[in-house]
């Protein structure tokens, strides 16, 4: 059965279920519909579309990051070791379920690797002029990859206008166990770069 967390909740992932080790990170938002019916059949060129980009920041034990591998995202789908794997990139938001997925594997994450930080930031927001005020709906959830079954679901419902990037949930080593913090918290940086420099 899946758990829904709160903001700032954490959850055991392994010592609870023995044996998981290959899991999917589920993440989804749905842009904002404006301008009613008509609007929304008449207006929405490409640039009214906002692009989101989830990605990973992979931490050393003191939440550093040291190599530029272990960054994952559209423009790498997969860091060196093969352990954790972004499946695509989604321009739009729209569509029901995950917009983008990432796969691990928990066995194989490097020893140096501590932390995996889950963020969503919006491509080309200061250009575009869009933040996340203009979406709702997000969530992030954490999927047993060998049977599909959802561990866990975060919905993120605060109000995060004027925000331009989230920090949405960590997944972190802890005893030897693997485990998922909901963290939530908007930022005002512009690009992934910028997220990344956080823990430089």
């Amino acid at each position: 059965m899946s758990i829904s967390l709160q903001k700032g909740q954490k959850i055991d992932l392994t010592k609870g279920n023995a044996g998981l080790s290959q899991i999917m990170v589920g993440l989804g938002w749905d842009p904002i519909k404006k301008g009613g019916m008509l609007g929304g059949l008449f207006g929405g060129g490409s640039d009214n579309q906002i692009d989101c980009d989830a990605s990973v920041i992979m931490l050393d034990a003191n939440n550093k990051f040291t190599k530029k591998e272990n960054l994952v995202y559209f423009g790498n789908l997969k860091d060196t070791s093969g352990s954790v794997q972004h499946m695509g990139d989604n321009l739009t938001g729209d569509g029901d379920g995950d917009d983008e997925q990432i796969k691990i594997d928990l066995n194989r994450i490097p020893a140096d690797v501590h932390h995996l930080i889950f963020v969503v930031n919006i491509y080309d927001c200061q250009r575009r002029k869009q933040d996340f005020g203009l979406i709702q709906n997000a969530f992030i959830r954490v999927v047993n990859a060998s049977n599909n079954q959802e561990l866990l679901k975060f919905n993120l419902t605060d109000n995060y206008a004027g925000r331009t990037a989230l920090t949405v949930g960590e997944v972190y080593r802890y005893n030897n166990e693997w485990k998922f913090a909901a963290i939530g918290e908007g930022t005002n940086d512009i690009s992934l770069s910028e997220l990344v420099k956080r823990y430089a």
